[in-house]
């Protein structure tokens, strides 16, 4: 951490290992680190308090504002209960979706909390305790950092958030997340404490994803369901429109047996533009 600055400035890449193993030293000491994510770039942390404080000061976010979990895909039943789930909501029927749409790129999903996630890593909503996961897809070679990450660390899940400087420090009405590295390095080189870890190839990484645009994740929730005459499924909520356009949100929900409605106060991410 005493060689932030020429960290910062550093070269690394998503497909070396030596980097890789250099960006998990550097998060397991404390630092953030801002990482090819699918199509776009993310920011991720050590999920303690202090670490997630330390994140979203650097980003300009208040300190205690609430973060985001991320693993590999295929530990996200670890972080939900699921003992708390709604009527006609179950376990298998949620992770079945979730596969669906993890393979086909990044996502989120809100649910009912596990008892080992922190209170700064949840959301009270509806009178249950939720948290919200963001992966991004079974396709990343991030995956492969974030484990590493957990491994050298021992925790269960890491602090996740978009890599941009929040609309709190620069007073506009929205900070789109980047999708490329060359910016995201210009706004954050001067910060102290942070790592790039690059995709070998933003255009090909975009290109595994071709449903998704390169922006914030989609997010789902299945801690409540919305009931309908006219569809006996299990109806669960968007509550936010980001990269998976909502129409095939609710053609893999359809495949597991679920139809989704948008919430009436969703927000909608947006894709940041860069100069000609």
């Amino acid at each position: 951490m005493s060689d932030a600055f020429s960290a910062a400035r550093d070269v690394r890449h998503l497909r070396d290992p030596r980097g890789v193993a250099s960006a998990v030293d550097f998060l397991a000491a404390g630092g953030v680190v801002a990482h090819g994510f699918a199509n776009f770039y993310a920011m991720t942390s050590r999920p303690e308090r202090e670490a997630v404080r330390a994140m979203n000061t650097l980003k300009g976010r208040p300190a205690d504002q609430v973060g985001s979990l991320s693993v590999p895909p295929a530990r996200i039943a670890s972080v939900f209960d699921w003992s708390r789930l709604p009527t006609a909501v179950t376990r298998d029927r949620v992770l079945a979706l979730a596969d669906l749409l993890f393979t086909r790129g990044p996502f989120g999903l809100r649910g009912p909390a596990a008892a080992h996630v922190p209170e700064h890593l949840t959301d009270p909503d509806q009178g249950m305790r939720t948290t919200q996961v963001i992966a991004p897809g079974y396709a990343c070679p991030s995956n492969s950092f974030v484990a590493q990450a957990l491994a050298a660390t021992g925790c269960a899940f890491l602090a996740i958030t978009s890599a941009n400087r929040s609309r709190h420090r620069t007073g506009t009405a929205e900070e789109p997340a980047h999708w490329q590295a060359a910016p995201l390095r210009t706004e954050f080189t001067a910060e102290p404490g942070w790592m790039l870890l690059e995709h070998d190839d933003e255009e090909a990484a975009r290109d595994l994803f071709p449903a998704h645009r390169p922006m914030s994740t989609t997010v789902l929730a299945f801690h409540t369901t919305t009931p309908s005459r006219d569809d006996p499924r299990p109806c669960l909520t968007v509550q936010r429109q980001g990269s998976l356009p909502l129409d095939l949100v609710r053609e893999l929900a359809g495949q597991a047996g679920f139809s989704v409605a948008l919430h009436p106060h969703a927000g909608t991410a947006t894709q940041r533009s860069y100069p000609a």
